[in-house]
């Protein structure tokens, strides 16, 4: 197998950075984006701009939230009450996928690099928030729309809830 490097679009798990028992070399990837989320201080106005202006297809509505699809893309709209000209966290972040079997490996390497974690995960499906060397809200994420709205009809956790289709 050949040296890991930093220059490959992929990460190499050795025993020595991550205490394993086994001496081996994981190859563990990124997918691909899983979904872009934004906040929004006006869920209505917001929605209807996506919906109606862009041309999103909406997936389901909630008084804090919206979730769309454009193309293969999963897009997120999160209610936030504060002034976008203040200094403060909020929820914008974009979300990485990684399959189920390469979850703990990746959240294994982001931690043992120093990431600073900026969320807990409170939503279906396994998924790590980070922060980027500049500050930008990262998540890796396993799980799909399709599976979010499964679970969101079977438990819901917001009210007044409209679905799509």
């Amino acid at each position: 197998m050949e040296e890991p490097s930093r220059e490959k679009p992929c990460i190499y798990l050795a025993k020595e950075n991550l205490n394993w028992s086994l001496w081996e070399k994981t190859v563990v990837s990124i997918k691909g984006i899983n979904h872009i989320t934004l906040s929004t201080n006006n869920i209505e106005k917001s929605f209807n701009f996506y919906k109606d202006v862009l041309g999103f297809k909406p997936l389901v509505r909630w008084d804090r939230g919206a979730y769309f699809t454009t193309g293969e893309t999963w897009f997120c709209l999160s209610l936030n009450k504060i002034p976008r000209d203040m200094d403060h966290e909020d929820y914008r972040h974009i979300a990485f996928s990684v399959d189920q079997d390469q979850f703990e490996n990746m959240k294994k390497i982001l931690q043992a690099e120093g990431v600073e974690e900026w969320s807990l995960n409170t939503s279906e499906g396994d998924s790590f928030y980070f922060l980027d060397p500049d500050g930008h809200h990262l998540e890796i994420h396993v799980g799909t729309w399709e599976s979010r709205l499964k679970k969101l009809k079977e438990i819901s956790w917001e009210g007044n809830i409209e679905f799509f289709e």
